[in-house]
């Protein structure tokens, strides 16, 4: 038996082109043993019929909040009341204001004010409306109701404007579903205190130039979104990225490798469990100009000096902590992470190979190999970093949990 299996979900539709990907999450939800119903207001009529709906739901739909389907009941009200999570996707402009000012003239707005669910709002519009100050505003609003909003992915949109608006793929909000459920339960990581870091370094040449890495961050936010949700205390110190920091992870931002290596010792005592995923410049320049290099025919030279190796130092200094390290390499994996196991003190290292192009930096997936002090080596094939990061923090658990025991 899954996570979701037997959860009652109720989805509610509003009326944008993307509502026949509310098709596909009611279908994949279904198929997976939850109790779909699904609530339309009369707008989301004019792109999918309620027969769709009932058909994938295998339940009636909801879409007025004047017509009851059981006599005995008043809909809206034990929808709500009896609903494990409430997503609505798509969420048009209209119904997200609507939601921020509290109104409730349809089925999909009633059900939200009258339930103590979770509710889960996906917006889905033009750019230039998804980035409307209104529109925006209205999205704060509803995030301090509690609400959680699901980030519209970017790309081409149906009116032809290409930019943020997306509705969040079908699959991607059955993740997110699935991972709620999943971890609601799992708190293997309550009570520790975990230090993450992750994205690239910069280090500055003069006011507009710098040096530093494809490292998009990606894996390190997955890594403290994960430890997060399964109870950690999480500190993720991040260098320069575009990403959204993971809800309830504590996060302090740096450009530098010496502003990274300063946040990381200042914090690291108190740490039970450190991840450095980060890629820190291994180099700096010696002198930073502070006007603009301007072009000349002479081929300037850039003289670098050494960056403090962050790993090493805590390697050095560890006393009780959990100490793991990530290795990009592009040829020689095995023989680079081992001699940063051995040289740097890890109780693991993560090793990568970044020469590929479709895992590693700034890719949504990763293959990686796990390398352990007692010479154990395990090895993960390609999957999304999400699912790296719940593999690790189960390793992560265990060496905890083992320390915590022979203490």
């Amino acid at each position: 038996m899954t996570a979701i299996q037997g959860k009652r979900i109720l989805i509610g539709v509003t009326g944008g082109i993307a509502a026949y990907k509310a098709c596909v999450l009611t279908s994949r939800l279904t198929k997976a043993g939850c109790d779909v119903h699904v609530m339309m207001t009369k707008e989301a009529k004019q792109f999918v019929s309620p027969q769709t709906f009932q058909a994938l739901s295998r339940n009636p739909v909801h879409d007025d909040i004047f017509t009851e389907k059981n006599e005995h009941q008043i809909a809206h009200i034990d929808l709500a009341d009896q609903a494990d999570l409430i997503i609505i996707a798509p969420a048009t402009a209209h119904t997200i204001a609507k939601l921020a000012h509290g109104l409730a003239d349809d089925m999909v707005t009633a059900a939200v004010l009258a339930t103590k669910a979770p509710v889960w709002v996906a917006p889905a519009m033009n750019v230039n409306m998804y980035h409307h100050p209104a529109v925006q505003k209205n999205l704060e609003i509803i995030q301090t109701y509690g609400y959680r909003v699901l980030k519209p992915d970017s790309g081409m949109l149906a009116c032809g404007w290409v930019g943020e608006g997306r509705l969040m793929e079908p699959d991607a909000i059955y993740e997110e579903i699935e991972d709620y459920f999943g971890q609601a339960h799992q708190k293997d990581l309550q009570g520790y205190r975990i230090l993450v870091t992750a994205g690239p370094t910069r280090e500055k040449i003069d006011p507009v130039r710098f040096l530093t890495n494809h490292s998009s961050g990606k894996m390190g936010y997955a890594i403290a979104a994960c430890a997060q949700k399964r109870g950690a205390d999480v500190l993720l110190i991040t260098g320069p990225t575009e990403l959204d920091p993971p809800a309830g992870v504590e996060v302090i931002r740096v450009e530098s490798a010496l502003e990274m290596y300063e946040a990381v010792m200042k914090h690291f005592d108190e740490m039970d469990a450190v991840i450095k995923t980060a890629a820190v410049s291994d180099y700096r320049p010696k002198a930073v100009s502070d006007r603009k290099i301007k072009k000349t025919e002479d081929h300037p030279k850039i003289e670098l000096v050494r960056n403090p190796d962050i790993l090493e130092e805590l390697g050095r200094r560890k006393t009780t902590q959990i100490l793991i390290g990530f290795a990009a390499e592009t040829h020689d994996l095995d023989h680079y992470a081992k001699g940063k196991l051995e040289k740097k003190k890890l109780d693991m290292v993560v090793a990568n190979d970044v020469a590929r192009t479709d895992t590693g930096f700034r890719s949504n997936d990763n293959e990686v190999t796990f390398y352990f002090r007692n010479g154990d080596i395990r090895h993960l094939h390609k999957m999304p970093k999400a699912e790296v990061a719940q593999e690790l923090c189960n390793l992560l658990t265990e060496m905890l949990d083992k320390k915590k025991g022979s203490v």
